[in-house]
């Protein structure tokens, strides 16, 4: 079925390239200038839409994330069906993925696999991970939607934390979904200005209780002073043993990323910057471990995303214990 499958796709991709082009735009319209006029970040619909393709795909089950997306205005259901159906044919033809979106062996992720291979790490580290812990932070929300999947069952306390617009319109877009959340507590922050675990206690956070803090799709925005003081901030206000779950990226990406002039005029409208990396080009884990230690952090589970790659890895998930 994997011949077959291909047989079928490449002629259907080839119509399909004026769709998929006025997808592409119809997307980026949205993500972009959209997320700019709402004053919301268009980096959070990025990672959205990819919860959502792994979802339509069937690599992730998640029904909260499709509902939202049916209803945010930033995002683009219809532009990206207009991209990815000649894909969606072939992996319904094939019984899987094969292409776009998948779930590469480890190692050997691409950096267009990052969404995926990043959600499943993620997944895999926060499902051991809560079964142990009270309370669960989402540092940097954004549109993520774990808190009213799976997990709204284990029992543990929920804390969002992003920025007041971001919130608010979230907020809004899951009322207009129809999703519950009132298992979760909604913390809005100037990060520039407010104290993160005043705001955090003001919300009902107990900081005598173990918490897992996940730091998703963050870092990377950040300058390396700020890196090191979030990390050294949540080691001496969490309870001892408490989780931090974050991905943190090469340098090498951050540069390259930062060169191109396309995406250097997105993060210049939505005010948004690439800054902090690490030197992954030899020994990365030597390296990772060492910029752990020195937070006075003990290190868990770890995954380098594309270490196969003669380059070495382009970003690592990794699990870092208070």
């Amino acid at each position: 079925m994997t011949i077959l499958s291909y047989l079928i796709y490449v002629p259907l991709q080839i119509l399909a390239i004026p769709g998929a082009i006025v997808g592409a735009l119809l997307t980026a319209y949205k993500q972009i200038l959209v997320s700019k006029r709402l004053e919301v970040s268009q980096t959070a619909i990025e990672i959205i839409n990819g919860r959502w393709t792994m979802h339509v795909f069937g690599l992730r089950k998640d029904d909260a994330t499709a509902a939202l997306m049916s209803v945010l205005p930033n995002a683009s259901k219809l532009g990206l069906w207009l991209v990815l159906w000649p894909l969606w044919v072939q992996a319904r033809i094939a019984g899987k993925s094969l292409l776009y979106p998948r779930i590469p062996n480890a190692g050997d992720e691409t950096f267009a696999d990052m969404v995926p291979a990043r959600t499943t790490y993620f997944d895999a580290i926060i499902a051991r991970a809560i079964k142990d812990v009270d309370q669960f932070v989402l540092l940097g929300a954004g549109y993520d939607t774990r808190c009213y999947g799976a997990l709204e069952s284990s029992g543990v306390t929920f804390f969002e934390v992003d920025q007041a617009a971001v919130q608010d319109h979230k907020r809004m877009m899951i009322d207009v979904a129809g999703i519950r959340c009132e298992q979760v507590n909604f913390v809005p922050i100037d990060f520039n200005k407010d104290h993160l675990f005043s705001r955090l206690t003001e919300a009902g956070l107990d900081t005598s209780r173990k918490t897992l803090f996940l730091w998703e799709g963050v870092s990377l925005y950040l300058s390396p002073e700020q890196v090191t003081s979030t990390l050294e901030m949540l080691k001496q206000q969490a309870a001892a043993s408490s989780i931090i779950v974050a991905d943190l990226y090469a340098e090498r990406i951050i540069k390259t990323l930062g060169k191109v002039s396309a995406n250097q005029k997105i993060l210049e409208m939505t005010e948004e910057t690439l800054e902090f990396g690490l030197p992954f080009a030899s020994d990365w884990r030597g390296v990772l471990s060492e910029f752990i230690a020195a937070r006075s952090l003990k290190q868990g589970e770890t995954h380098f995303l594309g270490e196969n790659n003669k380059a070495g890895p382009y970003a690592a998930v990794v699990e870092m214990i208070c």
